[in-house]
This record gives C-alpha cells, sequence and structure tokens, in this order.
C-alpha cells in the first residue's frame, strides 16, 4: 500500500507582519472566488483563489485587523490601527469612502447588496454606515450606555437583509434587527470571544471562546441557543471554519503552537498540519470546499488542498513554495 498523501501547502508571500485575518468571497458567476488578507503591515491583498496575488489596497496608516468582500467581489471592506473604516474598488484599488472612528477599528462587515457597512473594535461601538450618504453620520447599536459591547467588539457579520451580528470579548453574541437598531437576542459564553466567522454556505456562523469552538445558527429561534454545537478542544482556537458542503469537519489555528488542525465535528482531531513559522492567527475554508487557507505571524498565508493529490487547478503542477 501507498502511504497517505502528505498536505503539501501552496505559499502565498507578498505581506511583511502577522497575517491578522483571512476572507473568501462567495462563488462568482464565472465559477472562480477571491481571497483577501489583512495584516499587521497595514496593506491588505487581494487573490485570485489560486492564491496568485491581483494587487495590494494601499491608503491604511496602520495595522489592519479585518478585510471582507462584497458579495459580487467588486468591493472591499476594511477595519485599521489607523482608525478608520475604508471600502475600496476592488477593480482599480482605489478607496471609495474612509469612514473616522475614535479608535481602533478590529472588525467590519458589507451587507449582501454592498450598500452598507458594519464596523466594531475598541470603542465597544458597533456602528451603521450608508454608501449612498458616505457624509452623514453612522447610526450606532445600543444595548446599554450608549455602547454595543460591554468590552472590545472582535466581530461583526452580517446576516441577510436586516440582521447583524456582533462578538465581543465580553463573551457576548448579540443579534440585532437593523432596521430598528434593537437588540434582539443574545448568546453568552464564560470567557472572551476569540473570532466569528459567518458560513453562509451552512448557515451557521462559527465561534471561538476559551477552548470551544461552537456552531450557531445564523438566526436563533430562542433565547437558549438551541441548536449550537459547542465542543471542547485541548487548547484555545484562535479561529475555526467548517467545511461548507460536506459539514463533516471544520479547521483550526491557534496561537500556542504553528500547526493547523483539522477536526471532525465530534471534536476528534483528524489532522494536524506543519508548515507555519510562527502561530496561526486565521483560518478559512474556500466556498467550494477543496481548500483551506491559514494565516499566520511568520507573515504568510498559506493555501492547503482537503484532498491532497486531488487534481484542482491550482495544484496542478504547483511546485511548493517553502
Amino acid at each position: 500500500m501507498s502511504a497517505p498523501l502528505k498536505a503539501t501547502p501552496l505559499v502565498a508571500p507578498g505581506h511583511t507582519r502577522p497575517v491578522t485575518h483571512l476572507s473568501f468571497s462567495p462563488i462568482l458567476d464565472d465559477g472562480s472566488f477571491l481571497l483577501v488578507s489583512s495584516c499587521k503591515d497595514g496593506n491588505p491583498m487581494l487573490r485570485e483563489w489560486t492564491g496568485d496575488w491581483i494587487g495590494t489596497f494601499l491608503g491604511h496608516k496602520g495595522a489592519v485587523w479585518s478585510t471582507k468582500l462584497s458579495s459580487d467581489a467588486a468591493k472591499a471592506v476594511s477595519g485599521s490601527a489607523d482608525f478608520t473604516a475604508k471600502v475600496w474598488d476592488t477593480y482599480t484599488g482605489a478607496v471609495l469612502h474612509s469612514f473616522p472612528h475614535n479608535h481602533i477599528v478590529r472588525t467590519v462587515a458589507i451587507s449582501p447588496t454592498s450598500s452598507r457597512i458594519l464596523t466594531g473594535g475598541q470603542e465597544k461601538k458597533v456602528r451603521i454606515f450608508d454608501l449612498a450618504r458616505p457624509d452623514a453620520d453612522p447610526d450606532f447599536l445600543v444595548d446599554n450606555n450608549s455602547l454595543s459591547h460591554d468590552g472590545v467588539v472582535k466581530s461583526v457579520v452580517w446576516v441577510g437583509d436586516h440582521t447583524g451580528v456582533t462578538a465581543g470579548e465580553d463573551g457576548k453574541i448579540k443579534w440585532w434587527d437593523l432596521r430598528t437598531r434593537k437588540l434582539t437576542t443574545s448568546l453568552s459564553f464564560p470567557s472572551p470571544i476569540t473570532s466569528m466567522e459567518l458560513s453562509n454556505e451552512t448557515s451557521r456562523l462559527v465561534a471561538t471562546s476559551g477552548k470551544t469552538v461552537s456552531f450557531i445558527p445564523v438566526l436563533p429561534t430562542g433565547h437558549d441557543g438551541a441548536g449550537t454545537h459547542t465542543l471542547t478542544l485541548p487548547y484555545s482556537p484562535s479561529s475555526a471554519s467548517v467545511h461548507p458542503i460536506l459539514q463533516d469537519r471544520f479547521v483550526t489555528g491557534n496561537s500556542g503552537d504553528e500547526w493547523v488542525r483539522v477536526h471532525g465535528m465530534d471534536g476528534e482531531e483528524r489532522e494536524v498540519l506543519k508548515g507555519h513559522h510562527g502561530p496561526v492567527h486565521c483560518v478559512e475554508f474556500s466556498p467550494d470546499g477543496e481548500m483551506y487557507a491559514s494565516g499566520s505571524e511568520d507573515g504568510t498565508i498559506r493555501l492547503w488542498q482537503n484532498t491532497p493529490g486531488k487534481t484542482y487547478g491550482l495544484w496542478q503542477g504547483a511546485t511548493n513554495g517553502h
């Protein structure tokens, strides 16, 4: 019997500082998709699904903590330590809008119609900006005392037309009706939320907190977290992403070592993938489930094939870029 093929990642270089966040676009009309990366070097990068560099968004003056693409990938929105959120044209790289804040912007989201954005960060406030009225004051999502959370806002996502979901270091995930800007429900965790990503294909949120990873229905039916599946791992994940098609596994990074791990949905560890030379801050499955990307303190992005050896455009004849 031949030994199983070992996963050899493609390395996407270019960043000069730790990679803080990764986000894929949905599958686009031509069947392809894009990847956008955030980095402490302040220069988000846009890549083809193959990992090939398309362009760098130049304009931030501080670390970039979060960048996401619109549903058609025509726009990108980024949040930075320079106290701004910016909206970009992904075809030209031009800044379309720059929205000032009073502190570091840690997380951003863009509506399905690309008409509004959500931002959150060190101010503990979540803002809604209308891109059709960029000079207007933003609206705020307020729970108590003019704040959205009692801790740094670590993640915001936009669900459907009218729902925003926010996660904070206060251990709370909150759902908001963006029409009324009112809190509709919340879920509490004993530890700070370290990451929360929207898995559109599975209609779930994937959140990490302490040593747990939770898979949460995007629109909860009650106040008790009904339908939430939580696993406790032997380490503290920094980020997690579920397979968008099979939904039978999830991938994690963690800040305690340099490895990417694949777990079954029962929590069993299936694979430990070595390649990074620093802690892994972010992981994300591609929308077709054929690969996942990891970003590290080492400044690189690695693209891992889900089925090593499978003929899939990007690995055909590819060389490993260690």
